[in-house]
């Protein structure tokens, strides 16, 4: 009924300089399409006319780039501002090459470009407790990076160690031998994990992980994304398409949700005006499913808000839109 996250949709200002971005990632063009302000208006609630471009990667059927080159942009967008606001969302793709990523950062920056990034931090997956020797045993792990620029928000991974046969297939012709975007994020604060359960519930994903803490003494790379300060946590929630598993993490699928959930006594601002359709930058995530008039059903009949007709998007295919109660804006598109 419902897959991995399909598109990540991005509000850009010169769609042609965003293609070429992407295809360093291994994305070519697949499908184009335009709405009228009236039928975006409908479907995205932003009045403006709407020229799109989505760029496929490889055979993947989820973690695609949907390119929206709004005619009035609602406003700039996220732009660089901290990954800790309610509303912000992100794009993580797994890499064979995370320093040659670092070094196209470093270049940017020296040249004056917008940009910020971190580097490359070594992080424990799988098996936290596993006691290592150094320079005997494997290293088993992932390198992260954050990579924060006006119109993109990303997190590049690189594994060591480990392979995970469908979580993410990597083009090696591209230049950044990158993947498909293989999980997405998203913040929230609800100590009740009342809003989020919507995902699981109406939207019938697979819950893959709940209530993981990260400390901030315990990971460097969460203090510096996430902006943590001393004795402060977030915890993480994933799901999954159903076709993945909750137990065995080498059948897991990429096109994973993840959301970060702050405590609600931690002040996280909200920034949702910044982060919905008609907004430049990472703006929109979309499902598909297989039978459209159900899921509007369920979604009317939830605590989801602003529920749209059923309509035709900009490529053709019968789509709704909703805001989640969590706050965050979503379009399902029948597969």
């Amino acid at each position: 009924m419902i897959t991995g996250i399909y598109d990540v949709c991005i509000g850009v200002s010169d769609i042609d300089s965003a293609i070429a971005y992407w295809q360093q990632f291994g994305y070519s063009v697949d499908q184009t399409g335009s709405l009228s302000a009236e039928s975006a208006q409908r479907l995205y609630q932003s009045n403006s006319a709407l020229h799109s471009v989505r760029l496929t990667h490889q055979a993947a059927d989820h973690g695609l780039i949907r390119l929206m080159q709004w005619e009035h942009p609602r406003n700039e967008g996220l732009g660089l501002a901290s990954m800790r606001v309610r509303g912000n969302r992100w794009a993580t793709t797994m890499t064979a090459d995370v320093l040659t990523i670092l070094n196209q950062a470093e270049e940017a920056d020296r040249a004056g470009f917008p940009i910020r990034y971190t580097m490359p931090y070594w992080e424990i997956i799988y098996n936290k407790d596993r006691k290592m020797r150094p320079f005997l045993d494997d290293t088993i792990g992932v390198r992260e990076a954050l990579l924060l620029q006006p119109l993109t928000r990303q997190v590049l991974f690189q594994r060591f160690g480990y392979s995970v046969p469908n979580y993410g297939q990597i083009n090696e012709q591209s230049a950044f031998k990158a993947s498909q975007v293989t999980h997405m994020g998203m913040i929230v604060q609800d100590d009740s994990k009342e809003t989020i359960q919507f995902y699981e519930d109406v939207l019938g994903l697979l819950r893959v992980r709940d209530d993981v803490e990260t400390f901030y003494e315990f990971s460097e790379a969460g203090r510096v994304f996430f902006d943590l300060q001393p004795g402060e946590k977030f915890i993480v929630t994933a799901f999954d398409d159903p076709r993945s598993s909750a137990t065995d993490w080498q059948a897991a699928r990429s096109g994973r949700l993840y959301i970060v959930r702050f405590p609600e006594a931690s002040v996280v601002p909200e920034q949702f005006e910044k982060a919905q359709p008609g907004c430049l930058g990472m703006s929109l995530y979309t499902y598909r499913v297989g039978e459209v008039e159900e899921y509007r059903d369920r979604i009317q009949a939830s605590s989801a808000r602003n529920v749209t007709e059923i309509c035709l998007d900009e490529f053709g295919d019968r789509s709704f839109s909703f805001t989640a109660p969590d706050g965050y804006f979503w379009t399902l598109i029948e597969s």
